[in-house]
């Protein structure tokens, strides 16, 4: 079974978490608390299931294949449980979905190119393509299959076998995801594993483990790389992001507002790569504010499952909270709201859509990730104090710079400190690009073939060249 089942005290006694519906706040089913000591038989299986893995390239291209038709056919059970425990609307669930499908059929047909070295000696070097072994991956709550098939999809497809553990706020479509995939791949290349702290930490820093790939917040980040330090595993971190879009001053307001408030507010803003804050020139800071605001201000925003939704709620209350506390710091900052800066009445974790102006470039909510539904809107003078805010954080995931005039966009977009930046749209993403940060934003890459080396190690074959 690729979903590992354990999970209880000593004596048998199976042990649970709860599981909340964010549309709701209650209760709607738990998961099994698995228990750190569980990983050792885990990883022992995922070690003996890599030893015939590893061996036949062809069985796993068609195996992955295999899994990608499995997981379309379950898509319609996986979007809607999705939706139930993430909160999102239910077509951006499908859309989910479909990707992680698209990805595991990427990189079933991607595989390493053996390399020969000519440097003039009488000796044939080259370079070929081992898997590193176990790989444990630890999957945040905003995009749980996505971001769960962004790790096993290129460590499956170099010939490792995986751990993977979810958020205990969004572990039940993982489950199911990893029970779909047992229908396609052979037993225990992929187990999901479910429990609460200290569980990820224990599968960080388990010495059978290679490499460690992670997604979530630069201080937990932090905890994986020194767990990991131990056994000297590889590690490979995606921390989040503050990114920033900055408008020039000949854009079209209203050409690129809606694109500009969908790449703030898609998935309630809990997206690493959102627009997180917004420099406009001061003329036009009244119009993009005016634009941006009445689009929150009449966003259908409820529960996930009705299909007139918009918007879905913050995932989890501790989100929330978070989210109010700094909507609530900017205005005592001197900050004023263009459109909400408020919980929603009724049950739920939902946050009014929220447009902040006057807040100083220094307040939390614009130096730190919100990950919510909350767009500072900033105004500059000058281009050049609009670049240096924009790279003044200690992040550097993404970021955009919006304009008619394509040249200049892309010389204000080659000064941003990130890993990608776009120009006149924002967080679009190719399966064949490279995805990775600076600064804070994470260490190694993911996606494309940078994605599949990065689950591999160099092996080097020196032979005499023939007489």
């Amino acid at each position: 079974m690729p979903t590992s089942e354990a999970g209880g005290l000593p004596g048998g006694r199976a042990v649970h978490f709860s599981v909340v519906d964010p549309a709701t706040g209650e209760t709607f089913d738990e998961a099994p608390d698995q228990q750190p000591g569980e990983l050792d038989g885990v990883v022992a299986r995922a070690e003996r299931a890599w030893r015939g893995w590893r061996a036949d390239p062809a069985a796993r291209t068609a195996a992955l294949r295999g899994a990608a038709d499995a997981v379309e056919t379950a898509g319609d059970e996986l979007a809607r449980l999705l939706t139930r425990e993430q909160g999102k609307p239910l077509a951006e669930s499908y859309a989910e979905v479909a990707r992680t499908a698209a990805r595991l059929r990427y990189f079933a047909d991607l595989a390493p190119r053996t390399r020969r070295i000519d440097d003039g000696r009488p000796v044939r070097s080259e370079i070929r393509w081992r898997p590193l072994g176990p790989v444990a991956a630890i999957v945040p709550w905003n995009f749980p299959l996505q971001l769960a098939a962004a790790k096993f999809a290129p460590a499956l497809a170099a010939g490792n076998t995986m751990v993977l553990k979810p958020s205990p706020f969004t572990p039940l479509a993982t489950r199911m995801l990893g029970s779909v995939l047992a229908t396609a791949l052979p037993e225990d290349v992929l187990t999901v594993v479910t429990g609460r702290e200290p569980l990820g930490a224990r599968l960080a820093s388990h010495p059978g483990i290679r490499h460690v790939t992670f997604t979530g917040s630069v201080p937990t980040g932090r905890a994986v790389t020194a767990a990991a330090a131990a056994s000297l595993a590889r590690v490979t971190l995606e921390l989040g992001g503050n990114d920033a879009a900055v408008l020039l001053d000949d854009v079209d307001v209203d050409r690129v507002a809606d694109r500009l408030f969908w790449a703030a507010f898609r998935n309630c803003g809990q997206v690493c790569m959102a627009v997180k804050r917004v420099y406009v020139p001061a003329r036009l800071h009244a119009e993009v504010v005016e634009a941006l605001a009445q689009r929150a201000k009449t966003v259908a925003v409820g529960p996930g499952l009705n299909p007139e939704t918009r918007l879905g709620p913050v995932n989890n209350a501790p989100q929330l909270a978070r989210v109010e506390q700094l909507t609530k710091r900017a205005l005592a900052d001197g900050a004023r709201v263009a459109s909400g800066g408020h919980r929603l009445n009724g049950p739920g974790y939902f946050f009014a859509p929220t447009v902040l102006i006057d807040v100083p470039f220094d307040s939390p909510v614009v130096a730190e990730e919100q990950f919510g539904p909350v767009l500072p809107v900033l105004a500059y003078r000058s281009l050049d104090e609009a670049v240096e805010a924009a790279n003044g954080t200690g992040f550097g995931l993404g970021g955009s710079v919006w304009g008619t005039d394509l040249d200049r966009a892309e010389a204000v977009a080659d000064r941003l400190e990130c890993g990608t930046a776009w120009i006149n749209h924002h967080a679009e993403l190719s399966l064949a690009q490279p995805f990775a940060g600076v600064k804070d934003s994470g260490v190694g890459v993911a996606g494309g073939p940078w994605g599949l080396y990065g689950n591999l190690r160099p092996f080097v074959v020196h032979r005499p060249q023939e007489a």
